[in-house]
């Protein structure tokens, strides 16, 4: 129970669940066009009385590299799942270059499965001036699916 802790005593505070147990995506932008009928729709009797659940879920929602050595590239990987019961497409808005960042996958459609997207960074200062030997890189990567527009966000420090 959310109610009390493990020694069956009442909590003191509340028990925050995660987005993907909410049902509902904290980074994501929904589209204004509704799914297409006919494009991608599983019709068997197993599914027949199911509620359609569609979308996908980050794994993990974000991206923290840390503290970077500037002049290096590192790599991180993200799980994009299909939760969904029909087949479902993305594409990645690629972000600009002066942030360092590039995402490598391989295109097509997600059916019932997973797909890993690789996230690279080369740490590189952009600014000129003096910023006490830290600089912040902060963007949020732009998935594109056919429901919703999702947002990976990425942060690291290069030293």
């Amino acid at each position: 129970s959310l109610l009390v802790n493990a020694a069956g005593q009442p909590r003191k505070e509340t028990v925050k669940l995660p987005s993907s147990l909410q049902g509902r995506q904290p980074t994501s932008i929904p589209n204004k066009k509704i799914e297409d009928p006919v494009a991608g729709r599983v019709n068997t009797s197993s599914l027949a009385t199911r509620q359609h659940v569609s979308g996908f879920h980050l794994i993990p929602p974000r991206v923290t590299f840390g503290v970077l050595k500037e002049g290096c590239t590192y790599a991180a990987t993200v799980i994009l799942k299909n939760v969904g019961v029909n087949f479902s497409r993305f594409r990645v808005k690629q972000p600009p270059p002066h942030t360092g960042l590039r995402v490598t996958y391989t295109p097509g459609p997600v059916a019932g499965l997973q797909v890993e997207l690789e996230v690279e960074i080369f740490a590189m200062v952009i600014g000129g001036e003096d910023t006490g030997g830290l600089e912040e890189i902060s963007h949020d990567i732009e998935i594109l699916t056919e429901t919703e527009t999702l947002l990976l966000p990425v942060k690291a420090n290069i030293l």
